[in-house]
């Protein structure tokens, strides 16, 4: 029996989209950088256009992709995982969201107050210092980047791959929640980062959770009864 034809182009077409997923996966596509044009793709894969278009797409689909209409396609995220995450949370309420962020970040503290490295907390300082000087002198953005670079930092300081993996696949819905408490506002907080960095620092992971704690509570007691 002949090989039908469209069994053949959807096999290459899953070729192709995976040897794009490994562009990602190792990085050489970067998080947040664009990919090479299509015209470069097909040269480089050695497939046909349609393959390429439709592999592209197949990656947009699952989210590890975003086409910028006149700009081109970036780089979402590294894991699928990472990606269907994002969907699920940024398809629930405001309430969920903070809620689920309270939990990974207060549990984070705890865990990196007891695993943190030497080179974790000094990390931890340089990016507390940066964020004083981001809500003393930046905009919005400057804040919002500043704070979840420590939120990070603090989670990359469990030594928990798999929390990692998760968070990250979260952080962009996250961002989006928290956007408007940035706006305009001062920077009422410090005091409390000030005290979630030294917990970790001289690892205390009860007042590590506890400041954690203390710095996301009040967005969910804002939005009233449950």
């Amino acid at each position: 029996m002949a090989e039908d034809p469209a069994l053949r182009r959807a096999a290459l077409g899953t070729q192709v989209a995976q040897l794009f997923r490994d562009e990602v996966s190792s990085g050489r596509w970067p998080v947040g950088g664009q990919i090479p044009t299509e015209s470069e793709l097909v040269a480089w894969s050695g497939a046909g256009r349609n393959t390429v278009r439709e592999a592209i797409g197949s990656l947009v689909e699952a989210g590890i992709l975003r086409r910028e209409q006149g700009r081109g396609t970036f780089v979402l995220t590294t894991s699928d995982v990472r990606a269907s995450l994002g969907r699920r949370v940024a398809a629930t309420s405001r309430r969920d969201s903070l809620e689920l962020r309270l939990a990974l970040d207060a549990a984070a503290a705890r865990i990196a107050a007891v695993r943190r490295t030497d080179d974790d907390a000094r990390r931890l300082e340089a990016l507390l210092a940066a964020r004083r000087e981001a809500w003393a002198d930046g905009g919005p953005a400057d804040r919002a980047r500043a704070d979840t670079a420590l939120h990070r930092a603090v989670v990359a300081a469990t030594g928990n791959v798999l929390l990692a993996e998760v968070y990250e696949g979260l952080l962009t819905v996250f961002e989006v929640v928290l956007d408007d408490d940035v706006q305009g506002a001062t920077d009422d907080l410090a005091e409390l980062h000030d005290q979630l960095v030294a917990a970790v620092a001289d690892r205390d992971p009860d007042r590590a959770a506890t400041a954690m704690a203390a710095l996301l509570q009040p967005m969910i007691d804002d939005l009233g009864p449950a």
